[in-house]
């Protein structure tokens, strides 16, 4: 799946049977008939690079409650794993990064369990952002409602030409609940997310690139060789140091500058202590290239 020797996935759940799927473009929401589950998160590391894969391929990856439940025990897994530095997100097959929340399930649900799950969704998506590591979006194929937002939540978004983009919620008479009205805005301005959120409007690949949404628009063929260039571009670098950056950028961002300079200031002093640190300035000494530890 990954360009690589091996393909060998660590299953986080054991799999069991399930039935044939099958999932429509609905604009933001999934409709299947899935009635057992299997695993639907795939899970792997090659070094310090980790791969995660929304595998609902006959449903065109869209989420039910299991899978979030599978996602989360596997970004916490991440987020106290040392040797990973870089996280890409990707979905199975080649129709479909994921359409958004499972229809077939949510007609199930009582108030009660659609409110359980819209918390389980927004939560889980902010462990995306709050990963201390570095994340990106290889979106493969279509990018709707939930899926959008969880593309949202990583920190880059590289897509396939054939990527399609759309919070499409609206067209179902719900509102985006998984951050997507407050990190479109921040992304690309309120006037444009506005247009996109209100509209319900589906968008290409390239649109999404003019408008700020993406780093970068690829082939199917070479979407995760460019994500996995960029990942090795920024381990190559001190892991604490790219992670104390990302934590400055990230919250100061939302504060005013002034606090944003304290946040930063506190970020460095974290790695002043740092082994690596220390490496950086032998290396450079004795013309070599650095080994970080991350310690």
């Amino acid at each position: 799946m990954y360009g690589r020797k091996t393909h060998t996935f660590v299953e986080l759940i054991l799999q069991e049977s399930i039935t044939l799927a099958y999932c429509k473009e609905v604009g933001g929401e999934c409709m299947s008939n899935e009635v057992a589950t299997k695993t639907h998160v795939l899970f792997e590391k090659e070094g310090h690079l980790a791969f995660v894969t929304l595998n609902r391929p006959a449903a065109l990856n869209c989420f039910d409650y299991d899978m979030l439940v599978q996602l989360e025990n596997t970004l916490e897994q991440i987020r106290f794993d040392r040797e990973i530095r870089a996280v890409i997100f990707t979905g199975a097959g080649e129709k479909s990064f994921s359409t958004g929340a499972d229809l077939k399930e949510r007609r199930t649900m009582s108030e009660a369990q659609v409110r359980r799950f819209i918390h389980k969704i927004r939560s889980v998506f902010d462990m995306v952002e709050e990963l201390p590591q570095p994340t990106i979006a290889a979106v493969n194929g279509f990018c709707f409602g939930g899926g959008f937002e969880m593309a949202l939540a990583c920190d880059f978004r590289y897509a396939a030409d054939s990527a399609k983009f759309g919070m499409t919620e609206v067209s179902w008479a719900i509102i985006p609940g998984a951050g997507g009205t407050q990190r479109l805005p921040r992304l690309i301005g309120k006037g444009k997310a506005k247009e996109l959120i209100l509209t319900a409007r589906k968008i290409d690949a390239v649109t999404a690139e003019k408008l700020g949404i993406l780093n970068g628009v690829t082939t199917q063929e070479q979407l995760l060789s460019k994500c996995r260039e960029l990942a090795e571009e920024i381990m190559q670098n001190g892991p604490l140091a790219v992670i104390q950056a990302k934590y400055a950028i990230n919250y100061g961002m939302e504060v005013d500058i002034k606090t944003g300079m304290k946040i930063e200031t506190k970020a460095y002093e974290v790695i002043i202590p740092t082994k690596d640190r220390v490496e950086a300035l032998n290396a450079f000494s004795e013309k070599r290239k650095p080994e970080f530890k991350g310690e």
